[in-house]
């Protein structure tokens, strides 16, 4: 293994991005996360073992010295799914990238890496970060590159796409992107990860409604309670189907919403694809309602350890917090495979 280089996670949730660093096994070892939620912030102690910083980023005056800052700030106010938020709520977040270039220009890291959504890079916020990069004294010392990455391209059996920025202190260029390593556009056209490669072996039943240890594991294969309407309605929609499957077979069953709404999104009430990676895995996945989330052939909606499973978190990684907690730190966390391929890319070019 490769002398320990620093890291420092802000925004950090449950820590995907600082599991994907450590697991590219490079010697990338966090000093020290910031992460406001408290259930997320004892999942990123419980298993890197770091001190964890749970309150306000704006409150906390001096950042732990670090190789390598990492962190996404929270993205509603950028994201398409933020638009019913306030403006002044929307604002707040929007500026939270600022006080991540406050920990750059404080610690001065080798290197630092922003992850997003895409919408990031085309607003009027990320034009200020590229001004920044050129104009500010600390931050013009950095070279940079930046772009939007699927997740599926490196390994991930999720079609996910994220902004990542990336700067490298003291070089002149900065390749990009990552070299994919599935997908098309990799090396040997390997396939990508599909969802029954990922959840094939998990059980189509599901014993239990809570999530609870059992024989020393976190058992997050966990299921809801349907109702009769709701295993009605999921049996009507085929593999790949969704809401419109419904409207067509069984017509009785539809709300009165959709039946009021001919056209719309695809991926309302429908079902993944056994033979190619999922869609986003979204904080709510337990909800069909909002999304394409049920199972392939099993007539519920995934369930907790599938949903982590497509996010890349291996089975031994544990989480904190209540059902709805955990859901949200396996929705909004960076997949740590593709975590894995931004820390080799980076050690290459520290």
């Amino acid at each position: 293994m490769s002398a320990a280089i620093r890291t420092l996670d802000l925004f950090a949730g449950a820590g995907g991005l600082s599991l994907g660093f450590e697991q590219a096994d490079l010697g990338f070892e966090p000093v020290h996360a910031v992460e406001i939620d408290a259930a997320a912030a004892r999942t990123f102690k419980r298993h890197f073992g770091c001190p964890v910083y749970d309150g306000p980023i704006e409150d906390l005056e001096r950042f732990e010295d670090a190789d390598v800052i990492l962190g996404g700030p929270p993205c509603q106010g950028f994201s398409p799914l933020g638009r019913d938020r306030d403006d002044d709520s929307r604002a707040q977040m929007n500026e939270l990238w600022q006080q991540y270039l406050r920990a750059v220009r404080q610690v001065k890291p080798k290197a630092f890496v922003i992850e997003n959504v895409p919408e990031f890079q085309r607003s009027a916020q990320f034009a200020r970060l590229l001004e920044l990069m050129e104009t500010d004294r600390e931050l013009s010392k950095y070279r940079f590159a930046y772009g939007v990455l699927n997740a599926a391209d490196y390994g991930v059996p999720q079609r996910r796409r994220r902004g990542i920025f990336m700067a490298v202190r003291g070089r002149k260029k900065v390749p990009w992107p990552p070299t994919p390593t599935h997908g098309p556009e990799s090396a040997n056209a390997t396939e990508y990860v599909t969802v029954r490669d990922a959840i094939e072996n998990i059980p189509l039943t599901t014993a239990r409604t809570e999530i609870e240890v059992i024989d020393g594991q976190q058992d997050l294969h966990v299921g809801r309670n349907a109702r009769p309407m709701s295993l009605a309605r999921y049996r009507a929609i085929p593999e790949g189907g969704n809401r419109f499957d419904l409207a067509r077979n069984r017509p009785d069953l539809l709300p009165k919403c959709w039946a009021n709404k001919p056209t719309g999104t695809t991926d309302v009430m429908g079902r993944l694809w056994w033979d190619r990676p999922s869609v986003t895995i979204r904080t709510e996945f337990y909800k069909p309602e909002k999304g394409r989330y049920l199972h392939p052939v099993a007539d519920r909606p995934i369930t907790h350890r599938e949903a982590a499973r497509l996010q890349s978190f291996p089975d031994d990684f544990e989480f904190e917090g209540t059902k709805i907690s955990i859901a949200r730190q396996i929705g909004n966390a960076v997949p740590p495979e593709l975590a894995q391929a931004l820390a080799r890319h980076l050690h290459a070019l520290l």
